[in-house]
């Protein structure tokens, strides 16, 4: 037991010393942190959808009217107030690592003030979703809240993958490792890759899991929307194939044709997830899985986009241009 408990005070010890004495290295460490976590509460969300525990916490901000943790409360099932609390409890996660990210980033010398920036966004974006969580429940689950809700956390993932990204390269003015017209197409993927996002909330707003038999649904035909997300899934793998063919053609760097044909991989999976889904009616623990993919499919794209470029190696200052064939393929 006591090597046990000197290992767990190790451990937060060298944690406090990354945040507090920070290297570039250990900012990234938290940036990467940052999408992990971003990613875990899209699923947690999800999960206290198909457990119908939307309203085990039928207040906020406290859990129920008389008390912050759960507590009895009429016929509010326990297991679902536990649900709801510890999706509640992720948020102080996410939290956590985003003040470690903003206290990092300020203590690194030399300062970077764009990772700063990049930094304040996590507890802001937090701050943000929580009085937005507040909305949900008060809303009674409505499903254009709950649909922000989750496309909130999609954007705070964007935010956190920014940081990581930037904190391993240096302040050097942007030069393309690809041809422009390239460079666009994954843009167009990105936007492509939002759009599917969107429109899988519509799904899971109008389909069965609306986390409460109270919750109100989107009055589309489920039919219909489905197809409509099918359809954007085409475009999407469409547009993967072809930004792989093109770095192929171009003899791309090899960095970025992994970062793309990764991403192929990972549309694949979650199309196979898709389907698989609606032809067993949408079980609880395959829309997990999808909801998990979805956030995935968004990280690997954002890596793609990154890839495309670079702002050279750390330590070169701010303007100063870089050798193009000193970048790492």
């Amino acid at each position: 037991m006591k090597h046990l408990l000197d290992q767990a005070r190790n451990h937060a010890v060298n944690a406090s010393q990354t945040v507090w004495s920070p290297t570039a290295t250990s900012l990234r460490r938290w940036a990467l942190a940052a999408v992990v976590v971003n990613a875990l509460i899209t699923v947690s969300g999800v999960a206290v959808r198909v457990t119908k525990s939307g309203l085990g916490c039928p207040t906020w901000p406290r859990c129920t009217p008389d008390s912050f943790v759960p507590a009895a409360h009429g016929e509010i099932s326990p297991v679902n107030m536990a649900i709801e609390f510890g999706n509640r409890l992720v948020t102080f996660l996410v939290l956590a690592v985003g003040v470690a990210c903003v206290v990092a980033a300020l203590k690194l010398r030399p300062r970077r003030r764009d990772l700063i920036r990049l930094a304040w966004l996590q507890p802001a974006g937090v701050a943000a979703q929580g009085l937005w969580g507040g909305l949900v429940v008060r809303s009674v689950l409505n499903p254009f809240t709950v649909s922000v809700h989750f496309l909130l956390s999609i954007v705070l993932t964007a935010a956190a993958f920014a940081l990581y990204a930037r904190s391993k390269e240096g302040d050097a003015a942007p030069q393309l490792l690809v041809h422009r017209d390239i460079r666009t197409l994954g843009y167009v993927l990105t936007a492509a890759v939002a759009v599917l996002l969107v429109a899988g909330v519509v799904v899971t707003g109008t389909g069965p899991h609306s986390g409460d038999a109270m919750a109100s649904r989107f009055a589309f035909d489920i039919e219909a929307v489905a197809r409509i997300h099918a359809d954007v899934v085409y475009v999407v793998v469409g547009l993967t194939f072809a930004l792989l063919f093109a770095l192929h053609v171009t003899k791309a760097p090899g960095h970025v044709r992994r970062a793309a044909l990764t991403l192929l991989a990972v549309e694949l999976a979650q199309g196979v997830i898709g389907y698989v889904q609606y032809f067993l009616a949408v079980p609880a623990l395959l829309v997990g899985l999808h909801a998990l993919g979805s956030a995935l499919v968004w990280i690997f794209t954002l890596r793609v986009v990154f890839a495309m470029r670079s702002r050279g190696p750390l330590g070169t200052p701010a303007g100063e241009p870089q050798r193009l064939d000193s970048v790492p393929a």
